[in-house]
Formats: C-alpha cells, structure tokens, sequence
C-alpha cells in the first residue's frame, strides 16, 4: 500500500424494510443505539452505535422501497462479518440471539434463524439472518 493510510471499516449500512422494527432489533442484538438521522434523497438513515463508538450500523428507509428481502444471490451485500474473541463466545451469542427471536435451525436460511456453530479450519463461525433476511455472521479466529 505504498504511503498510502490503512482504511478501516467506519459504519455497516443497510436497507431495512421497517427502520423502527431494525433498529430495535440491531440495537437489542448489538447493544447499539440511534445517535442521528441523516435524510436523503427519498428517505432517511437511521445511524446507530455502541458507547465507544467503535461499532456503528446505518439502517437505510428508501421510499421506493418494495418490501423485498434481501438475497446474498444478487449482486450486492452477501454478507457482514464480526469477530468475538472465543467459540465459548458464540455459544453465549447462540443464547443472546435465542433470546432476541433469532431460532436455531439446521440452516440459516430464513429472517430470524441461526445456524449451528460450524468448527471450520480458519475459524468457528455462526450464521444468522435479522428480519430483512440479511445475512449476518459472528467469527471466533482458530486459535493457534
């Protein structure tokens, strides 16, 4: 990257069908919470975030939206990663997201399901959809 800064991630934004249904949810799940409304053309971003600022989340509401749910087979978002320090962790993040209308499933692959913890050889992974079927995932790295 030569003499050129590192980019890191700032904000995740995503379109919802029902900004204060997700924003609820998100800030339920993730334990962010709405800090502004940034208006656009045709709408209005919802941005949440946690108490250090560290995780921030942009929840979108588009007038033309059609009330469609999100399809990682489409070109755009597949899905948003994020890391917690153990598999121990993701166990606990089973329970949490139990807790806030997310149900185990054999496959996340419906709104508001979980997938078992899959052990895969770069790290335990656990797969969940919010409302809008967007496809969220939780990592804990292999530790070596």
């Amino acid at each position: 990257m030569s003499g050129v800064t590192q980019a890191t991630l700032h904000h995740l934004a995503l379109t919802v069908t029902d900004l204060d249904a997700s924003v609820r949810w998100y800030g339920e799940v993730f334990d962010v919470h709405p800090i502004m409304d940034v208006p656009h053309q045709g709408g209005v971003g919802r941005i949440l975030a946690n108490a250090d600022y560290r995780l921030m989340i942009a929840l979108h509401r588009h007038e033309t939206n059609d009330g469609g749910l999100c399809a990682e087979t489409t070109t755009g978002l597949d899905h948003a990663g994020f890391t917690v320090g153990s598999r121990a962790d993701l166990e606990q993040w089973q329970d949490h997201l139990e807790a806030h209308g997310v149900v185990r499933a054999d496959h996340a692959d419906k709104p508001l399901t979980q997938s078992p913890i899959a052990d895969e050889p770069y790290a335990s992974v656990l797969v969940f959809r919010d409302q809008d079927n967007i496809q969220l995932e939780l990592f804990s790295p292999v530790q070596h």
